[in-house]
């Protein structure tokens, strides 16, 4: 028997879904799941009427996934008020944290010293977790920008979000020189490599004013292999010519916009003159990770920042023969952490298993895809790799969907949410 949901704007996405999916009744079921998931099960309401949304089976918010967990609600928040409330309540609650540490990634909901663990850098009660993610930085700005876009609500840009704002520039300006001026480092002892940082907790050198800004790990929580991670400069980019237009509009602060403006470029000519590299078989393309000396990492990774979430987030590169090169070589097995097996083929991440592909990475696969057909396909293959459960997951192995990591994870369900989303004709505005 099928269960009325409490707000009347998803209800009604639901039924309208429904009746588009009607020839797939398991894409439709596994839709209902995953959309009504999130916001059921990791949303919790504080007193001061900001938002602490879980990241699912583990208890604390990162600013990356909390965004990505509730965006494909942008869509019922248009027309209902409570719904915009909670998203509202997220930008809040997530500047209020920028204020308290702009370099970290993971945040308590409360002051309660609970950590993922001990770790040799400047925690407080606050941070769960201090790993330094360009992209913990970009999707605030992001989310802010779209609430305004898709509600017209404004009450979120408030002193505190101007406050977190600047603060995010002074961090990015001060890590495009982070050998010299960065007063940042991490070590976690007695870890896999890829959970701390080399050279005492600085990360490996990199060549210092080449316009990028350094980013001691992956959206993954992965270290990088060089700093200066492609895919979040691009969306650095992207977020900050909305931080321009909120600058503009909202605040009517010249001296902010031209900041954002002038850093943007510099990220930008940054990208262009030392994040492309000539592959033999593929041509010019965008390396994940370069080191501003001419090493580069060719690869892709399926969280979000990826190369393949280029167009997704709004990145338009000089060339854009380059991006189609780039996506030809992600998709193929010469990005490392590209499989194939009997079960999907898609992208996986060298934080799980060898053969493990992400669902995060099939359903931006899907989104950035041309026609309809092919997101229909993908969308095809995301409800045959469940391994029973009716929701999404982390990785799942390429020839048993069965197995699999994380038997929670809300960033999973809301991607292929947004995607049936944007298969059945809604759209989340993104642009000025």
């Amino acid at each position: 028997m099928e269960q009325k949901h409490q707000y009347r704007s998803i209800e009604r996405i639901l039924q309208t879904v429904k009746e588009k999916l009607k020839d797939e009744p398991k894409l439709f079921e596994m839709f209902q799941n995953c959309y009504t998931n999130t916001l059921d099960t990791t949303v919790k309401r504080k007193e001061d009427q900001t938002t602490y949304v879980i990241t699912g089976d583990i208890p604390a918010m990162w600013l990356r996934d909390s965004v990505a967990q509730l965006r494909p609600y942008l869509i019922a928040a248009k027309e209902e008020p409570e719904i915009a409330d909670i998203l509202v309540g997220l930008s809040k609650r997530q500047f209020m944290y920028i204020g308290i540490d702009p370099y970290a990634n993971a945040f308590n909901e409360e002051e309660n010293g609970n950590c993922w663990e001990h770790d040799e850098t400047e925690m407080n009660g606050w941070v769960w977790e201090r790993k330094y993610e360009v992209d913990s930085l970009c999707y605030p700005l992001q989310f802010a920008y779209l609430i305004w876009k898709n509600t017209g609500r404004t009450e979120h840009f408030d002193e505190t979000f101007k406050a977190g704002a600047e603060k995010i520039l002074k961090v990015f300006r001060t890590e495009q020189y982070h050998e010299e001026q960065s007063p940042y480092h991490f070590v976690r002892r007695d870890t896999y490599y890829t959970d701390t940082l080399s050279r005492d907790g600085r990360g490996t050198l990199v060549k210092s004013g080449i316009g990028m800004t350094w980013s001691g790990f992956r959206p993954s929580d992965d270290a990088c292999t060089y700093g200066y991670l492609v895919p979040s400069n691009m969306f650095a980019v992207v977020v900050l010519g909305y931080l321009e237009e909120i600058a503009e509009q909202i605040f009517h602060d010249l001296s902010l916009k031209n900041e954002a403006k002038a850093l943007r470029e510099e990220i930008y000519e940054g990208i262009e003159s030392y994040g492309v590299t000539k592959t033999e078989g593929f041509g010019k393309v965008y390396a994940y990770e370069a080191d501003g000396y001419g090493q580069y990492h060719l690869m892709d990774d399926a969280n979000v920042p990826s190369l393949l979430s280029m167009e997704y987030l709004g990145y338009q590169g000089r060339d854009k023969e380059i991006a189609v090169n780039t996506r030809r070589l992600i998709l193929s097995e010469a990005n490392p952490y590209y499989y194939a097996g009997s079960k999907a083929a898609g992208i996986g991440s060298p934080h799980t298993p060898v053969r493990y592909i992400w669902h995060i990475a099939l359903a931006m696969e899907g989104l950035t895809a041309k026609t309809k057909e092919e997101k229909l396909e993908i969308l095809h293959r995301l409800s045959e790799t469940d391994g029973g459960t009716g929701l999404m997951h982390e990785g799942f192995h390429a020839d048993d969907d069965t197995r699999y990591t994380r038997e929670w994870f809300s960033w999973a369900n809301a991607m292929f949410s947004e995607l049936v989303l944007d298969y059945c004709g809604y759209e989340i505005k993104k642009c000025k």
